[in-house]
Formats: structure tokens, C-alpha cells, sequence
């Protein structure tokens, strides 16, 4: 990517979020992006930042379509900065009416200056001001293909929505795709080991914020309102911000104090502090991944919470673990996966991911799965899960492996009806529940 022109003709939200969106065309995330960028914007910049990169990458198929119907142009005929460019001026003009037209226009001519493209400034002006003018066309008015009209107007490709249609059917699917665009709601919980969670949640209340139970996992929290105290608490540790349905993760795996635990795919560490916390810092804890150093992601979150019992390994967890047979009560394997139940936070995803992505994941799921059994005692806890909303992923790979361990009994998962299959799993939804879309299953082993 071309170094940008200095200039202080752009504010500094659009400025970043060209940059940031400009990054993740490389391959980039753009949440890393957003969190690197914060302190070196204003609230007011950073929440618009906020807006404009995750707005413009939840509506990307949408956005691109409307640019290509005043341009006659298919968004691979224009350069990279410049569609980047297009998509932010039409996100503001069709989504943020807080934003004066002409200051969307005039900023995004601003930014091809920036972007050393000023000979596609009178372009970008021209496609614009035609947009600002005919601000009622939508691309998806002409398209009568159930599955491609839902892709466009949720911003999903094709196969990902066909994909959905043929497992939830095309009500749920348009919700499942919808909820996809919305914001997720801002859950955490509070670190028992650094603060007491009554004096917690009142001071949170007092700060004007609401605060509500979670209705899926005990002891979790949700936010509405201002943020400011919530983010204060949550640089000393007295709180941690994790969504509801990974908190659910550690209620369903129920480590006890005084056990041995093994959390598989440890980092970022979420669930492993969460572990640390209800065993009152008294298990002995495991935090295994692959590299060296996300784990020290791990150690730092560990330490910064007060945790003293979690000890971290890189290993390879596709290969026989080296670890002694039923050493473990509890392991926790939260795989990685193709994330598509967690789009909303991380809405590129939906357009890196292919059918064949989902089927490797898939193997190396069942063999990560395999591995960690012969680590469980007898009558010890597994606990498999993902944050993947595909079938490939979740179900098929349960039933591979009650197929070939058949030392392990499914286990009934204790939660709310609501959040329970047929198969006796536990499946959230965005849509649903308003929490990240996850698969969880338990295990035990018997002989």
C-alpha cells in the first residue's frame, strides 16, 4: 500500500477508516485495526471510525452494487482506493442522516487527494452528487432470485446464504443475515479475583449506564449507555469483555477447584482467566496453543487479572498431545473455526471464507477433538465448541466422534430449553439470543 499525502482536508474518522479499510483489502481485521487506532482519536472520532469500518464491511455487497449502478462500472474495474473511497461517501449518504451530504461528498473527494488518486477526484464528486440526488434507488429492487436478492440486500455471498437456506430455511436465514449487520451488544463479566460485583454493577449504574443479567450464562452482564466506566474497569481488570455465549463455555465445562484443566485453544485467553476465576484461582490450569507468542496474550490477561495457577505450553494440538493419558477433569477444546457465527464483529470473514475452508476446519477439528480425549479421567469433562454457525463444523463433528471414541457418553447439557437441539447441544444465535453464534457439547468418559 502507497504511503497517503499529508493533508488536513479529511477528519481524522475518515482518514482512519480509509486506512483501516484500505488494510484489510490486503487481509488485514479490521477489529485489530480499529483497537490499534484508538488512542490517537477523539470519543466523537473514534466511535465514527467505529461506524464507518464495520458499516461499510456489513454492507460491502450492497454498497458495491449501488456504486456499480451510477458508474457502470464492476468494482474490480476501478483501483482499490478509489472503491474503498466510493463505499465510504455511499455508506454516509444511505446510512449516517446525521451527516450532512455535502460534508460526505466534499470529504471523499478530499480523500483521493489523500489516497494520491486526485485525478479520480472529479469521478468520486460526479458518482456522489448523482447518489446524494437519487437517494431512493436500491440495487436490490430489481433482482427477483430469492437467494441472490437476500445476498445483496444482507451483503453475504450467494453460496453462504444458499448454504443457510438448506439447513435453517429462508425466514431464519434472513434473520440469522440481518442480525449479522447489527451491532452486537456489549456484554462482560466481572473478575471476581479483582473486584466485588456488587460494588461493580452499582458503580456502573451510578456512571448512567444499564445493566442487565445475561439470560443465557449466570454471572454475565449486558451494558447499554455510556461505556466510559465500563472501559476504565476493564484496563484494571475488574471487569473483562466477553460475550455471553463464550462466558456459556465455562459454565457448561464446570471446573471445579483443585482439578487439573486444559483449555486446548487457549488465546487469546478469554475463557481461560474465566476458568481461573470460578475455581478461585485454585486449579491447576493449562493453556495450550499452537504459537508461542499468542500464549504470552494468555499470560499477560492471566497476570493482569491476579491469576497465579495458569501455566501456559505451545504445542500442536493435531498431533498426539504430550501429556499422560486421563490426566486431565476438564478440557475445554474451542476450536478454531470459520467464525461465521460471529460476524458482526468480524464482518470481512463472510468474504474469505469458501466451501473448502469449512471442510479442512473440519478435519482438523475431528482430529484436535480425538487428541484431547486421551487426556480426560475417567469420569472426567470434555467440552467441544466453535463459533461457527455451519453443520460441517458443529454436529458432524460431535457424531464423528462419539463414532470413534466410544469410551465417551454424550452429555446433557443443564441449560434454559431455548438454547438446546434435539441432539441435547447447545446452539446461540445472533438473531435468536442476541449473543455470538456458538456450538457447544459435552462429553464424558466412562472406561
Amino acid at each position: 500500500m502507497r504511503a497517503l499525502a499529508k493533508t488536513s482536508s479529511v477528519s481524522p474518522a475518515r482518514l482512519t477508516a480509509f486506512e483501516i479499510l484500505r488494510r484489510v483489502e490486503d487481509g488485514a481485521y479490521a477489529s485489530v485495526l480499529l483497537a490499534s487506532k484508538e488512542e490517537n482519536l477523539s470519543p466523537p472520532d473514534r466511535a465514527l471510525a467505529h461506524e464507518l469500518v464495520l458499516g461499510v464491511l456489513r454492507n460491502l455487497l450492497w454498497l458495491d452494487r449501488l456504486a456499480e449502478h451510477y458508474t457502470s462500472r464492476k468494482p474490480d474495474q476501478m483501483d482499490i482506493e478509489v472503491r474503498v473511497i466510493l463505499r465510504l461517501g455511499l455508506y454516509q449518504l444511505r446510512f449516517l442522516s446525521r451527516i450532512p451530504s455535502s460534508a460526505a461528498v466534499n470529504e471523499s473527494v478530499n480523500l483521493a487527494t489523500v489516497a494520491r488518486k486526485r485525478s479520480a477526484g472529479g469521478f468520486v464528486n460526479a458518482v456522489l452528487r448523482k447518489a446524494a440526488a437519487d437517494s431512493e434507488y436500491d440495487p436490490v429492487s430489481n433482482i427477483n432470485e430469492p437467494i441472490e436478492r437476500l445476498a445483496v440486500e444482507t451483503s453475504h455471498p450467494e453460496w453462504l446464504i444458499e448454504r443457510w437456506v438448506r439447513t435453517l430455511g429462508i425466514e431464519e436465514t434472513q434473520q440469522f443475515a440481518r442480525a449479522n449487520n447489527q451491532s452486537a451488544p456489549v456484554a462482560f463479566r466481572v473478575v471476581k479475583n479483582r473486584a466485588d460485583e456488587t460494588v461493580v454493577l452499582k458503580a456502573l449504574r451510578e456512571s448512567g449506564a444499564e445493566i442487565t443479567p445475561s439470560t443465557i450464562a449466570r454471572g454475565a452482564f449486558r451494558l447499554t449507555g455510556t461505556r466510559r466506566l465500563l472501559a476504565e474497569m476493564a484496563s484494571e481488570s475488574k471487569v473483562y469483555i466477553q460475550d455471553e455465549a463464550s462466558q456459556l463455555l465455562t459454565l457448561v465445562l464446570d471446573p471445579q477447584p483443585d482439578e487439573r484443566v486444559l483449555d486446548l485453544c487457549a488465546a487469546p485467553g478469554s475463557k481461560t482467566t474465566h476458568i481461573a476465576d470460578v475455581t478461585r484461582d485454585s486449579a491447576i490450569i493449562v493453556a495450550a496453543d499452537l504459537h508461542q507468542h499468542r500464549l504470552r496474550t494468555v499470560l499477560t490477561s492471566a497476570a493482569m487479572q491476579g491469576f497465579e495457577t495458569v501455566n501456559c505450553v505451545a504445542l500442536d494440538g493435531l498431533q498426539p498431545l504430550p501429556v499422560p493419558e486421563n490426566y486431565f477433569d476438564r478440557v475445554l477444546v474451542d476450536a478454531p473455526c470459520s467464525g461465521t457465527g460471529t460476524l458482526r464483529r468480524n464482518p470481512e470473514i463472510r468474504w474469505r471464507i469458501s466451501t473448502g475452508d469449512i471442510g479442512d476446519l473440519a478435519a482438523r477439528q475431528k482430529k484436535l477433538l480425538l487428541n484431547a480425549s486421551s487426556t480426560v479421567k475417567v469420569g472426567g469433562r470434555l467440552v467441544y465448541s466453535t463459533c461457527s454457525a455451519e453443520t460441517e463444523e458443529n454436529e458432524n463433528v460431535r457424531q464423528s466422534f462419539l463414532d470413534n471414541r466410544n469410551n465417551f457418553r454424550p452429555v446433557e447439557l443443564d441449560l434454559d430449553a431455548t438454547l438446546k437441539t434435539d441432539q441435547g447441544v447447545a446452539r446461540t444465535w445472533p438473531h435468536l439470543q442476541g449473543s455470538d453464534g456458538f456450538f457447544i457439547s459435552a462429553f464424558e468418559r466412562v472406561i
